[in-house]
């Protein structure tokens, strides 16, 4: 698996995240094996959040990897804040410095390399949020800044403040909710693919160097399901086991790499927590699609093209 940089924060990262969502619902035995595996393979950066599992999630993962400061430099850590869940968002600067404080005990480390603002908040003062991420990362505690499912405008008023770039927005994007790729393609259009639902997020992150990190990149909907295998996107599949007989993988290898063609060089945040489907996902980084295979896959999923 090859690496990409960060934004332009200079780290350097693998083209995977490897999100930690549902790694609760594994053994402690069984989240070990995964994360070692996952390490191995060169997934060694790991996308968390405060909320995941009101926390059990971070806990689960620093218990199960046996985090000590030697093992806690090879791999990279990412964690998210800003959800209190079922009653509001709170990018408050106490807010954010609590819940990092939160994540690092968790996570058993004395610093996060990446911290995103999950889902935005309304009543957002961006003076405040550069005076959390400052006093973060004088301290030591957060190494670098981004946000999640935010738009340009957003992006740009919390930018305002900062002396620092924002590495990373991550946002929904998979074959079947692709809207930011659909309005760039139907510009100009009556239609409803045409119209612009996200401030042209996509174009803004290239322009200025944020890397969009693709979140559910195998699901539908609002995390209605997966749509591989899934009768409801048939043609889809049928061409993705075409692509995938053509270079030897399987379906989950070829929607990471239909991601990945697309010169914005994202980094997928890949859900998993079954190894075989995680090494699917990390042969997906090896497979270079060409323009016609990448074009057939997106019709395939019902877009269209004016």
């Amino acid at each position: 698996m090859y690496n990409i940089e960060l934004g332009k924060t200079g780290l350097i990262v693998p083209t995977l995240a490897v999100g930690c969502m549902r790694i609760n619902g594994l053994t402690k035995l069984e989240a070990e094996r995964f994360i070692n595996s996952a390490i191995e393979q060169g997934a060694y950066f790991f996308d968390h959040a405060d909320i995941y599992g009101r926390g059990e999630c971070e806990s689960q993962f620093a218990e199960s990897y046996g985090m000590t400061a030697e093992k806690r430099e090879k791999i990279l850590l990412q964690s998210k804040c800003g959800i209190v869940p079922g009653k509001m968002f709170d990018f408050s600067k106490e807010h954010i410095i609590s819940s990092v404080e939160g994540s690092l005990k968790r996570l058993k480390t004395d610093y996060l390399d990446v911290l995103l603002l999950h889902r935005p908040d309304a009543l957002m003062e961006p003076e405040e949020i550069a005076e959390a991420f400052t006093a973060l990362k004088r301290s030591g505690k957060v190494r670098h800044f981004g946000v999640s499912n935010q738009s340009p405008g957003q992006v740009e008023l919390i930018s305002r403040y900062l002396d620092m770039p924002i590495a990373a927005n991550q946002l929904q994007l998979s074959i079947t909710n692709c809207t930011m790729i659909k309005a760039g393609l139907n510009v100009n259009m009556e239609i409803d693919p045409a119209v612009n639902r996200d401030g042209g997020v996509l174009d803004y992150c290239r322009l200025n160097g944020i890397t969009i990190q693709p979140w559910s990149p195998f699901q539908y909907g609002f995390f209605e399901g997966t749509f591989i295998d899934c009768e409801k996107f048939k043609p889809l599949n049928d061409c993705l086991e075409k692509i995938a007989n053509k270079y030897g993988a399987d379906k989950t290898a070829v929607v990471i790499a239909w991601l990945l063609r697309h010169p914005a060089r994202f980094q997928p945040v890949t859900g998993t927590m079954n190894e075989g489907r995680l090494k699917s996902c990390i042969r997906g980084t090896e497979i270079k699609l060409t323009r016609e295979e990448w074009y057939e896959i997106y019709l395939s999923a019902g877009n269209k093209l004016p």
